[in-house]
């Protein structure tokens, strides 16, 4: 007999016009053969507790939550990860048994696309640029996955300090927090980089962290959370000084593919949704 009945996924955000994860979820599940659908839903920050009591009424297998929802929505969950209690936000939401768990895949999804270029964690020294909503999730799964020292940078003192505490308090890792000065330099010591803040983000695609670029080495590993353009500025520069460098492209991907995981309990064709990602942002 035929089953007419989608199970629904989706995702909750105000503003959430210009998400593209629908796109990309939707190619895996037909890759899959999957009866699944991804609704992108404006849902505005009064109605939240509305709209997550609709995911347990409507049966939906599970949400992503944009802004400004990721630290609202930890009032109507019913479970937290390890990673998304440290972090204090949640940016996909599985239903599972009547029950609402909450995960952080933003940190994840850089961790894997780091392993997949070959880059370890374990033992390593960390220099984040930013403090945001990205970097937070970063530096925490970078910690929980073996990171020695993390230096976070940050023009705001108090949102800097907050992380770096943060990650001494929870984690094992070490952490400590810098002023961003202007032209600042890159810790010697550093062997990953990464750009947590949205500089080079399209349309500005010819902006770059200010740093200075003359203390990025071969010997380290560059990143960036950018993903449109995938091929940055800051990527561009850092490659001319002989570094490795990872764009923020395999990053959203391997987030997508961990949220598809957590919905369907199936392997997420990975590669079917870069292609998919590719064409929708033109990276």
């Amino acid at each position: 007999m035929k089953n007419y009945r989608a199970e629904l996924t989706g995702v909750f955000g105000d503003p959430v016009d210009d998400n593209p994860t629908g796109v990309v979820e939707e190619a895996a599940f037909a890759a899959k053969g999957l009866n699944y659908r991804y609704l992108t839903i404006r849902v505005q920050p009064d109605d939240l507790e509305t709209a997550m009591a609709a995911v347990r009424v409507l049966g939906m297998k599970g949400i992503n939550l944009t802004m400004p929802h990721k630290v609202k929505v930890l009032s109507y969950l019913d479970e937290l990860s390890e990673a998304a209690s440290i972090i204090g936000a949640v940016n996909t939401v599985i239903h599972k048994d009547g029950r609402l768990y909450g995960e952080n895949t933003d940190g994840k999804g850089f961790v894997t696309a780091l392993g997949n270029a070959g880059i370890a964690l374990e033992g390593k020294r960390v220099t984040m640029l930013g403090a945001g909503g990205a970097a937070r999730a970063i530096c925490v799964e970078c910690a929980l996955n073996g990171a020695e020292h993390i230096t976070v940078i940050n023009r705001n003192a108090e949102r800097g300090s907050e992380l770096a505490a943060l990650l001494n308090e929870k984690t094992g890792c070490r952490a400590k927090f810098l002023s961003w000065e202007k032209g600042m330099k890159v810790p010697a010591d550093t062997e990953i980089l990464i750009n947590g803040t949205s500089a080079g983000f399209s349309p500005n695609v010819n902006d770059r962290p200010d740093i200075d670029y003359l203390t990025v080495t071969e010997k380290m590993c560059v990143c960036d959370v950018v993903f449109q353009p995938a091929e940055t500025v800051f990527l561009k520069e850092a490659a001319k000084r002989g570094a490795k460098t990872v764009t923020g492209l395999g990053m959203l991907v391997q987030q997508a593919a961990l949220n598809f995981t957590l919905w369907t309990d199936e392997e997420a064709p990975v590669k079917v949704m870069e292609e998919a990602l590719r064409r929708e942002t033109d990276c």
